[in-house]
């Protein structure tokens, strides 16, 4: 199985990659104007994966979603691996990894398992470090910039999550930038810049 990606190439040569993973029903396309915001002087490689899995009620998935916080094995894993394989195809030795919701799991997991390289950063919109049967984060060894932006009132997957991926990575030592915003399921402004500087200096 191979995955669909688009791409936006950088201004001139370079200084590493940016993977914007997408939620759980959407496609390549969705957070394709982010890159602009979280990357615009286009420093970046940008590539905007599709998830492989088409569930209803419709779109592209990751995985498949039992219970909020608990994704199902066989899927999760099956995408990590081609995600994964992908990831370490790029030609690019920085690779930042965000993501929103479903995609924002993905970031997180890719980014701290424990079978998989550090990447320059992580940014995670809403999302949060799944609990999931042959998976767990490594948080012993030098952990990434991690980025955490999460609505205060978000009905999908509530912020309780946000907060928990948080204590989690600050008490294993990690450089993490928190910010709940009065919002619903959705990605703050503010918190897109935040991620925005946090990524040119990770990729200075």
């Amino acid at each position: 199985m191979s995955l669909t990606v688009r791409e936006r190439p950088p201004a001139g040569e370079a200084a590493g990659a940016l993977v914007l993973i997408h939620g759980r029903g959407a496609d390549e396309h969705d957070l394709f104007p982010l890159f602009d915001v979280l990357d615009p002087q286009r420093r970046l490689h940008g590539y905007a994966p599709r998830g492989p899995l088409s569930l209803p009620p419709g779109g592209a998935h990751w995985y498949v979603v039992p219970k909020v916080g608990y994704p199902d094995p066989p899927t999760f894993h099956a995408s990590y691996a081609l995600l994964g394989e992908w990831l370490d195809a790029l030609p690019h030795k920085r690779v930042v990894l965000a993501g929103f919701s479903q995609g924002a799991v993905m970031a997180l997991s890719l980014g701290l398992g424990s079978d998989r390289p550090t990447p320059a950063a992580i940014a995670a919109f809403s999302g949060f470090i799944p609990v999931v049967e042959g998976w767990e984060p490594e948080l012993a060894r030098p952990l990434p910039p991690v980025t955490i932006g999460h609505g205060e009132y978000d009905p999908v997957i509530p912020v309780t999550f946000g907060r928990a991926a948080r204590d989690l990575l600050v008490e294993a030592g990690a450089d993490v930038e928190y910010r709940e915003s009065p919002i619903e399921h959705s990605l703050d402004p503010a918190t897109a810049a935040l991620a925005r500087d946090r990524i040119a200096a990770a990729t200075a």
